[in-house]
């Protein structure tokens, strides 16, 4: 199974089999969960908290259909308490917008709490079509 979402998949494929123009997003955004709904679909609880905004990001070139974000991505400081961030997913849009990945969990789950930050290191936001 790749990382991407049901949209992405249906994109791609009409893309490249039924010749329907596909346009990549201008930025990509990293946005941050605490329940999952569908995680192929991109639904879930999404942070909503003070502070919180799904946060741009940069991928390096593929290798062997893998890629990694090249800068470090900062969720932050909040006001407030947001519960238990358990995931993570790849947007086209800083808000609404289609989710381009499934809704990944993360390697550790964060109890979120007033003032608190979480940032994710170079590297550190995967994604593969291996």
């Amino acid at each position: 199974m790749s990382d991407l979402s049901n949209y992405a998949e249906n994109a791609l494929v009409n893309h490249l089999l039924r010749n329907s123009a596909l346009t990549s997003p201008t930025t990509v955004y990293l946005a941050l969960f605490t329940a999952v709904s569908d995680a192929e679909a991109g639904t879930g609880t999404e942070v909503s908290a003070t502070g919180y905004a799904r946060q741009a990001v940069a991928f390096d070139a593929p290798s062997n259909g893998v890629t990694q974000n090249t800068a470090a991505e900062t969720f932050g400081p909040l006001t407030g308490s947001t519960g238990t961030v358990t995931h993570a997913a790849l947007f086209d849009a800083s808000t609404g917008g289609n989710a381009l990945t499934a809704i990944k969990a993360l390697a550790a789950s964060k109890a979120w709490a007033d003032g608190d930050s979480i940032q994710f290191a170079a590297g550190d936001v995967d994604f593969s079509l291996a």
